[in-house]
């Protein structure tokens, strides 16, 4: 027998009441012989004997009345004892782990294993009684907010009804110590986990997360685990799907690959990989892969309008359809709002021409400013920034939280040499310091050319009309900053010197391009080349271009979404269903704002008032995909690893699982019988009190 508030029985002590009365009631009476009642002595003998024994077993009585009484309120239970009859079994908080990952959709003669698995905790759920408890935990759920057991099991089971598969992923590790956390609050004798899952591969989670869990997970916890996979699933999946262009135009071909797997044991022939670009079937490839064999798929599609763009790569049904399709974004400015900081109008004349005669020029809308009108300016609003300083920056950090937030720079020396000016605005920027002016400004006796050019850069894709005649005519370079990335950054074009003359840095979310020398012909004939009006518009397009990549997520993550483009007016989200949700600028000066119901996988939508101003897309984890399962031994080894101390037992997928927990569930609470007895003492301590008070007053 366990008790399951063992904390009353301190009230025991409360039995000693009656026994401490009944002894200080005791009196010692003086005796007087009264010889004219002499004769009753031997009468009264019998009488008083009786009294006394009735005293006795009153003390007894009251004693066992207080016992039975503390008892039953210390809530007794037989373990391992189903007592028949009117007894009431032992309360119970049952936890349900039901796996809701994707994995779970496949079907079988059964139906799929989800459905499955909801139809046994209804099954489950009808054993359940009055005053027992029921709790869920869903393995994909990331919620950390308490979850606490409820009574109204009608309503816990109308719950279940409603489940869907999720995209989001996560582990049974992590659900079996939230289950762990729920009972550890309960105050009920049975403890039970149900597991329900097919117990794919890798989904306890990875072992160096495991925990010493013997305490959370005590002997007073029994483990039900039910397993539903079995059936050789036929399942390829689309893992990945990248975009290889950093420039995008419209009209202009953008490069994608696609990463493909069979998890299936058996080969796949001639699947066919569509792409859709808007909802527009824009490209198609098939492959053919032999088992667990993954290929990278190469395509290529012509975006026809400009703006935000939905990217979708998707194959042929089959049994496991969430990783059909995977899901990218990418954005075509109709227009690049470009700015241009300088100290000398005349250091910007040559860059100004060679974006106005750029076949590009259309989509660039440039504004000039001078240098000291930086700090006056929201960079927000544009793509990219030219800055050609002679001197230093009154606001070097404003610049730096441009970059860091997105933005492009293309930053050039200024005409007049200033080492110390220009080495303080790259300290600022985070990149090498130039080391010195080499060569003198207007005079071409020395001049230095081009060493190595890094011709699969992005800014030289399409910018030649056969590959294999790739090559730049050489400037003559009179003066230039000795500038070396310093591995810190990236070499675009070097010279022969072996100083940087193009180099690229990554500073936060946005791109830095700094050439070493002033766009000027005092300093070089670089502005005279055919390669500087293809350069400049390149580099621009290039710098203003954003990552997408920080767009793209894994379903449940945490997004954060850049939505300056919005200024103050409400955000509304539309997700994947098409269902919207608002968000309320006011809250936040951010330019950011941070959105976790990433649940479903594709496109969502982020407009502001009418304009849509960002995209995210949402993956499904590939790990899901997986059709390998875990062995019964591997569960067990598991359960040894994170100490289980409670009692395990696998319900096998034809067993009935209702006559299996039946037979190991705990016995019977006592404490109403108990109470009974401790009520029948009473009446019986009543009874014979009265009668004891009369043959007393009688002697």
């Amino acid at each position: 027998m366990v008790f399951l508030n063992p904390a009353v029985l301190f009230g025991l002590l409360a039995a000693s009441i009656p026994v401490l009365i009944h002894l200080f009631n005791l009196r010692k009476l003086k005796k007087i012989e009264f010889s004219t009642l002499a004769f009753l002595k031997e009468l009264q003998k019998n009488k008083i004997r009786k009294i006394k024994l009735k005293q006795w077993i009153l003390l007894a009585l009251r004693v066992l009345i207080v016992l039975f009484l503390i008892t039953a309120f210390a809530r007794p239970t037989l373990e391992g004892v189903a007592i028949g009859g009117t007894t009431s079994a032992a309360k119970t908080t049952a936890v349900f782990i039901l796996d809701d990952t994707y994995s779970m959709s496949v079907v079988d003669g059964k139906g799929s294993y989800f459905n499955q698995a909801k139809g046994t905790i209804h099954e489950l759920l009808r054993q359940l009684q009055e005053g027992d408890e029921a709790a869920l935990v869903l393995v994909s759920s990331k919620n950390k907010e308490e979850i606490i057991p409820t009574s109204n099991l009608k309503e816990f089971s109308q719950a279940i009804d409603n489940i869907k598969i999720s995209y989001t992923t996560g582990t049974l590790h992590s659900a079996i110590i939230k289950a762990g956390d729920i009972l550890s609050r309960s105050k009920n004798f049975n403890k039970e986990i149900y597991l329900l899952s097919d117990f794919q591969s890798g989904s306890l989670g990875k072992e160096n997360e495991y925990s010493d869990l013997g305490r959370l997970l005590n002997n007073k916890i029994k483990l039900y685990s039910f397993n539903y996979s079995g059936k050789e699933v036929y399942n390829i999946g689309i893992d990945d799907l990248k975009l290889n262009t950093q420039i995008f135009e419209k009209n202009k071909p953008v490069s994608f690959t696609a990463t493909v797997t069979n998890y299936s044991k058996r080969p796949a022939q001639n699947i066919v990989i569509s792409l859709f670009l808007n909802g527009e079937r824009s490209a198609q490839q098939s492959v053919t892969l032999n088992e667990g064999e993954s290929k990278i798929v190469n395509m290529e599609a012509t975006p026809k309008h400009t703006g935000f763009v939905d990217v979708v790569a998707e194959i042929e049904d089959d049994e496991i359809m969430q990783d059909n399709k995977r899901y990218i974004n990418m954005y075509i400015p109709k227009e690049v709002p470009l700015i241009i900081f300088t100290d000398n109008a005349k250091d910007i004349d040559f860059i100004q021409l060679a974006l106005n005669a750029s076949n590009e020029s259309s989509a660039l809308e440039i504004t000039n400013k001078s240098l000291n009108q930086i700090s006056s300016f929201n960079l927000s609003q544009y793509d990219a920034v030219i800055l050609i300083p002679n001197g230093n920056i009154a606001d070097p950090n404003r610049i730096k939280a441009y970059i860091q937030s997105g933005g492009g720079l293309l930053l050039f020396p200024g005409s007049t040499p200033n080492v110390q000016s220009f080495q303080n605005i790259a300290q600022s920027l985070n990149i090498p310091l130039p080391q010195g002016l080499s060569g003198k400004v207007n005079e071409d006796s020395n001049p230095v050319s081009f060493d190595n050019v890094e011709y699969n850069h992005p800014i030289f894709q399409n910018l030649f009309l056969k590959d294999d005649k790739r090559k730049i005519e050489s400037p003559d370079i009179y003066a230039h900053y000795k500038i070396t990335t310093q591995g810190r950054g990236e070499n675009i074009i070097t010279l022969l010197d072996g100083t940087s003359f193009l180099s690229e840095y990554k500073l936060g979310k946005g791109k830095i391009f700094l050439f070493n020398t002033s766009p000027v012909l005092s300093w070089s004939n670089f502005p005279l080349k055919s390669i500087f009006v293809p350069l400049m518009t390149k580099s621009v397009f290039y710098i203003s271009s954003k990552d997408r990549n920080q767009n793209i997520f894994e379903a449940g993550e945490n997004a954060d979404i850049n939505v300056a483009g919005g200024g103050a007016l409400p955000i509304k989200i539309i997700r994947p269903d098409k269902s919207e949700e608002f968000i309320d600028r006011d809250k936040t000066e951010s330019e950011y704002i941070s959105y976790n119901k990433t649940d479903i996988a594709g496109n969502y939508h982020i407009i502001s008032g009418d304009k849509l101003i960002e995209e995210i897309s949402v993956n499904a984890d590939p790990s899901e995909s997986k059709t390998t399962y875990l062995t019964a031994n591997e569960f067990k080894e598991y359960l040894k690893k994170i100490n289980f101390k409670g009692r395990y037992i696998p319900v096998n997928k034809d067993e009935n699982p209702v006559k299996i927990v039946l037979q190991s569930r705990y016995g019977s609470e006592l404490w109403r019988y108990f109470a009974v007895i401790a009520l029948l003492l009473a009446l019986a301590e009543m009874t014979l009190a009265r009668n004891t008070k009369k043959e007393t007053g009688t002697v």
